[in-house]
């Protein structure tokens, strides 16, 4: 082990997102087959699950920044999975909503994810589970009030 590497496993951002994007290739190697991406599939999942919500909503919910959400969002228009339609309240915003497509591929691939998150969860006890939760919770929530 290299004095860097060490260096690393000692940051817990750098050791939070090398163990994300672990998890994530295991999950977009899975969806594969149903031409989604994680970050697509992310989205697509908000959406079902919350029908009418707006761009700025999807972002905050998927963690993700206005650009990449409209990008998203796109590709999943294309896709026919999502459709938008304008925001009776506001004009100037749109709602966004699954189409048939779209809410039976959430159906087909939650599964995926889910025993995904059941393999990886196989590396410790159930107290574990719950705590780090509870911890990434707290780190979540602070990292927020300091932006």
């Amino acid at each position: 082990m290299t004095a860097n590497e060490n260096v690393l496993e000692r940051s817990l951002g750098a050791l939070m997102g090398i163990t994300y994007r672990k998890m994530t290739n295991v999950l977009q190697t899975r969806l594969k087959d149903y031409e989604i991406t994680t970050e697509q599939w992310s989205v697509l999942f908000q959406v079902d699950q919350t029908e009418g919500l707006i761009q700025k909503e999807i972002a905050e919910l998927a963690g993700k920044d206005k650009p990449t959400t409209t990008r998203i969002l796109d590709h999943l228009e294309e896709k026919g999975l999502i459709c938008r339609k304008m925001a009776e309240n506001d004009r100037r915003s749109f709602q966004v909503h699954s189409t048939e497509k779209g809410a039976s591929l959430i159906m087909e691939t939650l599964p995926v994810e889910m025993q995904v998150n059941q393999e990886i969860k196989q590396c410790m006890t159930v107290e574990e589970h719950e705590m780090i939760m509870k911890l990434l919770l707290r780190i979540n929530h602070h990292v927020s009030q300091l932006s």
